[in-house]
């Protein structure tokens, strides 16, 4: 079993930052990818950004690349989603979630733990 919980969502501003953080519990952390995910009101949850085992390797959404970073840091147990130049279409609950192997998956049928998500609000 693994427990995810994230943190750092809120109100910002067209153009500002904010860094989401997942920590997680229950199995060796090093030993599994991670992902963040998201669900804007009336649309499927889709794909923002992926992390391997070690850090290594990292995967973005088009819609993200170059604004998002996602990293980890495995002695803390914690994933994080650095969100820069943040839109207002940026808007949604934001889910961490656990692939239990060591290679990235990119769709939310490949996960297998989620979080249970905090809102990001980003105002025009």
């Amino acid at each position: 079993q693994v427990q995810l919980v994230e943190s750092g969502g809120g109100l910002v501003q067209a153009g500002g930052s904010l860094r989401l953080s997942c920590a997680a519990s229950g199995r060796t952390f090093s030993g599994y990818a991670m992902g963040w995910f998201r669900q804007a009101p009336g649309k499927e949850r889709e794909f923002v950004a992926a992390i391997n085992w070690s850090g290594y390797s990292t995967y973005y959404a088009d819609s993200v690349k170059g604004r998002f970073t996602i990293s980890r840091d495995n002695a803390k147990n914690t994933v994080y989603l650095q969100m820069n130049s943040l839109k207002p279409e940026d808007t949604a609950v934001y889910y961490c979630a656990a692939h239990l192997s060591y290679t990235v998956v990119r769709t939310t049928t490949g996960m297998d733990y989620w979080g249970k998500g905090t809102l990001v609000t980003v105002s025009s």
